[in-house]
């Protein structure tokens, strides 16, 4: 690199850097947790949850985890939060829609489960509460999305939400803070490759 060219990265990078420090700057905290929405076909929507969840665990904060779809599925996510001991997790669905084949029982169990939600988000006990896989409970109409967006609106203050799962509904969408699409590229499973341990689940 010569030293014209040294001398033109360091100016872009000192205009960058100004830029970015007058946002930041300008930016505003809101005194109130945010909800995020994890969605697409792609794989990483949980994954991303459980990494937030590492992230306000490291900042002493109080975590909460309501699963909608997942039932008696033994994940290592799980086993881990387990043994840690700091998360406050209920599993409450009775396990993928494909499997109970019961309308019924699937939306008793989607209802139970956001009722619990609403109480732990109403509670001002969490900093944090991550629905887990919820958006499959309202895309299949186990659950009013209406309802949900009251349940939100009417959680304490403190309390951050994010909600997983594909195909989020367009009203939640609208009313998050952060929308994060996973895209799916390429999936082992579509060549055949069962799902992993400690990859998957």
């Amino acid at each position: 690199m010569t030293e014209t060219d040294a001398d033109s990265h360091k100016s872009q990078m000192q205009a960058l850097q100004a830029e970015q420090r007058a946002k930041a700057a300008q930016a505003k905290d809101p005194d109130q947790g945010l909800v995020l929405v994890h969605t697409g076909n792609g794989k990483g929507k949980s994954s991303s949850a459980f990494g937030v969840i590492i992230r306000a665990l490291g900042w002493g904060q109080s975590v909460g985890v309501v699963q909608f779809i997942k039932g008696n599925w033994i994940t290592g996510e799980r086993q881990f939060f387990d043994k840690l001991g700091t998360v406050t997790w209920h599993t409450m669905g009775d396990g993928f829609t494909w499997d109970t084949q019961d309308k019924a029982q699937d939306i008793a169990a989607a209802q139970a489960a956001f009722a619990k939600a609403s109480d732990m988000m109403a509670s001002g006990a969490f900093d944090l509460i991550v629905l887990d896989e919820i958006n499959i409970a309202l895309r299949y109409d186990y659950l009013d999305v209406q309802a949900v967006i009251a349940g939100l609106r009417a959680r304490a203050p403190r309390t951050g939400v994010i909600l997983t799962g594909r195909d989020a509904k367009p009203e939640l969408m609208d009313y998050a803070d952060l929308v994060s699409e996973m895209t799916e590229i390429k999936h082992p499973y579509h060549a055949g490759i069962k799902a992993q341990r400690g990859v998957d689940f």
